[in-house]
């Protein structure tokens, strides 16, 4: 089983990048970058959250490589090609799957995200930037809000490394995760070049960035 975030749009590009990487680290084999920008209500309560993903160089050539598109390999897209490529990355989700952004509202429930809305694409030198916006189901207070980004089976890595907008008056703590613990968990289970130990269990959680938002009384 692939990871729904990059398999249901990009398989050729994908089983390229698997071929070139060697079995002894298969995991990850996508690398992005992530900023959040997070949309409050009047009451201040977040209502959506807009999300940016910037891909890794090599990722970038194989997507435009599949889609046939940077004939002339100067990283510029026309108008025409941007409109054929946004939201590529947002395409047929499957059904539980949760587009790679968890949030748990102050009480530690999970907050319900709805579907993406494509907002924009572009190339900045040579990375593939996109950007989304997931509307939150019920608003939820900031204040305690704990975000995580992460591809669950962990075959794209995604580091909160990008832009921060956060919700007026509040500050954002971003705490890395254990990768010593997170390695020594894959290798009890088989280590990262088996590939059932993605296929069958969700280990991108122990690798992902938190994010915990505290506002002003």
């Amino acid at each position: 089983m692939v990871s729904p975030m990059l398999a249901r749009f990009v398989f050729p590009a994908f089983l390229a990048l698997c071929a070139a990487a060697p079995r002894a680290g298969a995991h990850p084999h996508v690398f992005v970058d992530v900023g959040l920008r997070f949309e409050t209500d009047a009451g201040g309560a977040v209502t959506a959250v807009e999300v940016t993903w910037a891909y890794d160089a090599l990722f970038t050539l194989l997507i435009l490589s599949d889609y046939g598109l940077d004939g002339d390999a100067d990283m510029v897209l026309t108008g025409a090609e941007r409109a054929r490529l946004k939201g590529f990355d947002l395409t047929d989700w499957p059904e539980g799957f949760e587009g790679a952004l968890f949030l748990r509202a102050p009480g530690g429930e999970a907050v319900t995200l709805g579907p993406p809305e494509a907002l924009s694409l572009r190339i900045e030198g040579d990375r593939l930037i996109t950007r989304h916006r997931r509307p939150v189901a019920q608003p939820v207070a900031p204040d305690g809000l704990v975000v995580r980004p992460y591809d669950p089976s962990y075959y794209a890595a995604l580091t909160l490394s990008g832009a921060l907008g956060l919700p007026g008056g509040c500050e954002g703590r971003i705490d890395p995760p254990d990768r010593a613990a997170a390695d020594a968990l894959v290798e009890s289970l088989g280590g990262a070049g088996r590939e059932a130990v993605f296929e069958d269990t969700e280990l991108g959680v122990h690798y992902a960035d938190t994010l915990v938002i505290s506002c002003a009384r």
